[in-house]
């Protein structure tokens, strides 16, 4: 996996991934940032929601699970102090589908936590990680 990160200005950087996608990225104004882009840990926090999703949706449609929609609410807290690493994290997923079934929801959920999502994962190694979720009808 690669990255390349180039400055624009003052403090906004364009972040590509070696799949050749762009995000802008900015640092806080009090650092001289814009708000042009997302903060780096955001995208932290992003990217394990992200993998996260991608996991529950793969091994739901796997399971026969007819599901329409998956929205993952994250919440973290940080450290005051520097390094600023997560402490916490909360996760809330809200699963849309037709007839879902709540077993196979919580055990997607939990092989995303405990096997396959790398994100969350790592995270864990220094953030208490809480997952919930409710399911909707489609």
């Amino acid at each position: 996996m690669k990255a390349r990160i180039q400055l624009v200005e003052g403090m906004t950087f364009v972040a590509e991934s070696g799949s050749g996608h762009a995000v802008v990225v900015d640092a806080a104004a009090d650092v001289g940032g814009k708000n042009l882009g997302a903060r780096p840990m955001e995208l932290v926090l992003m990217g394990a929601g992200s993998c996260s999703a991608i996991d529950v949706v793969h091994i739901l449609r796997k399971s026969r699970q007819a599901v329409t929609d998956c929205v993952v609410e994250l919440e973290a807290e940080r450290r005051d102090e520097d390094p600023k690493v997560f402490t916490r994290i909360r996760m809330h997923y809200v699963v849309t589908g037709k007839g879902l079934q709540s077993a196979q929801v919580e055990r997607a959920i939990n092989l995303s936590k405990e096997k396959y999502c790398s994100a969350t994962i790592m995270l864990a190694q220094s953030a208490q990680i809480d997952f919930d979720y409710e399911i909707r009808e489609a």
